[in-house]
């Protein structure tokens, strides 16, 4: 797991910015963090990363944001009004879940827990506990949980795990 300390909103969009220029086709970013942490912030940065014009802000109410021309589409999905994993499969989300360009959610915990095992992210949702992640074309799922030390300091630890 790698951890940063980012010491303003700046430096949160910078990292996102870096994530941007390297990211591969079929990425999923997972983001946990309480309002305010900074999880759209690192979008924004992701976005400007990737050749994105268009404003980006959080798609609370429409769930889905996307942005194209970039280097790849981007889909930003918050899934803060969404309680469950059957409300989430509901809607029809998990097609971003195998995305041809890079895909973000927002409050991810809320589908795949507080952070999905190895195992979880093999299953394909047979059993009551799956998180019924379907596997990536590629081959990875970028777990990044940010936490608020200060009103300026963000604590953002983030692993990719593999299908």
């Amino acid at each position: 797991m790698v951890t940063n300390i980012s010491h303003s909103p700046a430096e949160t969009a910078a990292l996102g910015e870096a994530w941007g220029h390297s990211v591969q086709r079929g990425l999923v970013i997972g983001l946990c963090g309480d309002l305010g942490a900074g999880k759209t912030q690192l979008v924004k940065g992701l976005a400007r990363g990737l050749g994105v014009k268009a404003r980006v802000h959080s798609p609370t109410f429409a769930l889905v944001n996307v942005y194209s021309g970039g280097r790849l589409p981007l889909f930003h999905l918050d899934l803060y009004r969404l309680e469950t994993r059957e409300q989430i499969l509901a809607a029809g989300l998990d097609e971003y879940l195998d995305p041809n360009g890079i895909a973000v959610i927002e409050w991810a915990e809320r589908w795949f827990g507080e952070k999905p095992s190895q195992q979880s992210l093999g299953d394909s949702g047979r059993g009551s506990q799956a998180a019924r992640i379907v596997a990536p074309r590629r081959e990875s799922l970028r777990w990044v949980h940010i936490e608020i030390i200060s009103e300026s300091d963000r604590r953002i630890s983030y692993e990719d795990l593999s299908t």
